[in-house]
């Protein structure tokens, strides 16, 4: 395997698992909503600390609510670091692939040099 394969399939890899960082970030993004609409459902008036409920009635959906807004905040925030970690991998792949592109090209360039050369001192 040469170093452009390898550098193409990590750019790949580094694609999809973007991508898998966003749609984290868009699963994140509603189970807070669908937390905060069953929190503002359940409850009368629930006291907030920022997204959080504090203080609601002691029922089971209550409890659901507080999960699935807690988990969806830790899901858009791993979501998004792991989406700028991966574009930024995704950047160092495609620079050096860049470099060994043009590292090849010159090479070629080179070498169709010395055989214009060869094949005119010939003649």
């Amino acid at each position: 395997m040469s170093i452009r394969d390898y550098l193409h399939e990590k750019a790949e890899e580094s694609r999809h698992n973007e991508a898998l960082a966003y749609l984290m970030f868009l699963a994140g993004a509603i189970f807070f909503v669908g937390g905060v609409i069953e929190t503002l459902l359940i409850s009368d008036t629930p006291e907030w600390l920022f997204f959080i409920p504090y203080h609601v009635e002691p029922y089971a959906g209550a409890a659901l609510g507080l999960f699935l807004i807690i988990s969806g905040l830790m899901l858009i925030v791993s979501g998004i670091t792991a989406g700028i970690l991966y574009a930024h991998d995704r950047a160092w792949y495609m620079q050096e692939l860049r470099k060994a592109h043009s590292l090849e090209e010159d090479s070629v360039f080179l070498k169709k040099k010395r055989r214009r050369k060869a094949t005119s001192t010939r003649i």
